[in-house]
């Protein structure tokens, strides 16, 4: 049994109104040195397969298929065994996030 934990947000060249909305905020409270506000979700899964690599593939499947909107939205995971140590990394294929790849 593995945790997936995976991170969607908007591709680069989407606008992010809400991130927009947040940068405003903060500067108005006064956090002018913060900037490039991007909005996503995250999403903790239990995933209950005894191999990484079908365990990858599930949470992958997730992704393109419910998880992330391939239009608009990326994603990147990251998969942890029982114990917490991460044993695989994925993304959004031609991701612009990461070169995220599974770990043997």
């Amino acid at each position: 049994m593995f945790k997936a934990r995976i991170e969607v947000t908007l591709k680069s060249k989407i606008l992010d109104p809400q991130g927009k909305a947040i940068e405003s905020s903060l500067r108005n409270l006064g956090f002018t040195r913060l900037s490039k506000v991007r909005t996503g979700k995250n999403i903790d899964i239990v995933v209950d397969e005894t191999e990484v690599d079908k365990a990858v593939e599930l949470a992958t499947s997730a992704c393109t298929k419910l998880l992330a909107n391939p239009v608009t939205e990326e994603y990147e995971g990251e998969l942890f065994d029982a114990s917490g140590k991460s044993v695989a990394k994925f993304s959004s294929p031609n991701s612009a996030r990461s070169d995220a790849k599974v770990k043997s």
